[in-house]
């Protein structure tokens, strides 16, 4: 009896152990199954055509990515800070930042996607030299882009900027000197690329250009490549080493995106990460 019931503990035992190990199969640390699918948010445009691409390669290793397009550059973060959506791919850090410190949301980044240089677009003008003094030029109105603008006609020496001003909160308030008289007009982002023809120029982000059709033969000046903007994966900061994110990020940062990247923009867009 004694040595039949060892057998039956040992059993026990063992069947225990492997309901344990079958349970814990395709589950993370926590103990919650890994996700399979997830939401994504973007912009319309190049954002949602990469976003395509993405999926794609995102789908050979076992992850299906649903996107969802936003017209602004506020929603979106304001769906992942509610739980709406699991990641959103449109914006750099510093704008990312900014949307943190007034809503007190704890977004972070998990991974860079591509360099959108932000650019001077002119249907009147096809060198930076002609411009005259007293050009009306239109910006972004949101604070951070609206800072890459005023930085980039700082650039050109038409303005002047204040001393010691923080850089990606730049206002027109921080101009000390407008020597050329440049008439800055700010307004929202997506009807920038309708301005075009009212004004002198208007300072553009690419994939608002991209989506109204401008080229880049249509650029009298453009940010350079030692800027910080480049844009990222942004994620709850308590989700951000979930694996099924990090699957992602490695899908946007996989040699099929960035050759998709380079042959389809050709400048317009510059692949980063790995």
């Amino acid at each position: 009896m004694h040595i039949q019931w060892k057998k039956i503990i040992t059993l026990t035992l063992t069947a225990l152990a492997l309901t344990a190990v079958l349970a814990g199969c395709g589950s993370t640390q926590n103990g919650s199954a890994e996700k399979k699918e997830i939401t994504v948010g973007v912009n319309p445009g190049s954002g949602e055509q990469i976003m395509e691409q993405v999926a794609k390669t995102a789908a050979k290793d076992g992850l299906t990515v649903k996107v969802k397009v936003f017209s602004d550059y506020i929603t979106p973060d304001k769906a992942l800070a509610d739980g709406d959506i699991d990641l959103n791919s449109y914006q750099h850090v510093p704008f990312l930042n900014t949307f943190n410190e007034k809503n007190g949301t704890d977004l972070v980044p998990i991974g860079d996607t591509y360099l959108a240089p932000i650019a001077l677009y002119s249907h009147r003008y096809t060198d930076i030299k002609d411009v005259p003094d007293g050009a009306r030029i239109a910006i972004p109105n949101d604070p951070n882009n609206g800072s890459r603008a005023l930085l980039l006609l700082s650039k050109l020496g038409w303005i002047t900027l204040r001393d010691g001003a923080d850089q990606t909160k730049l206002t027109t308030q921080d101009i000390t000197s407008n020597p050329r008289h440049i008439d800055i007009v700010e307004l929202e982002a997506g009807q920038l690329p309708r301005s075009i023809d009212d004004a002198d120029g208007a300072i553009i982000n690419a994939g608002y250009a991209i989506t109204a059709g401008l080229r880049i033969s249509d650029r009298i000046a453009t940010e350079d490549d030692t800027s910080p903007y480049v844009n990222v994966i942004a994620a709850r900061a308590k989700d951000k080493d979930n694996p099924a994110y990090q699957k992602f990020v490695k899908a946007f940062q996989s040699p099929e995106v960035r050759q998709y990247i380079e042959e389809n923009f050709k400048g317009e867009l510059l692949p980063a990460g790995k």
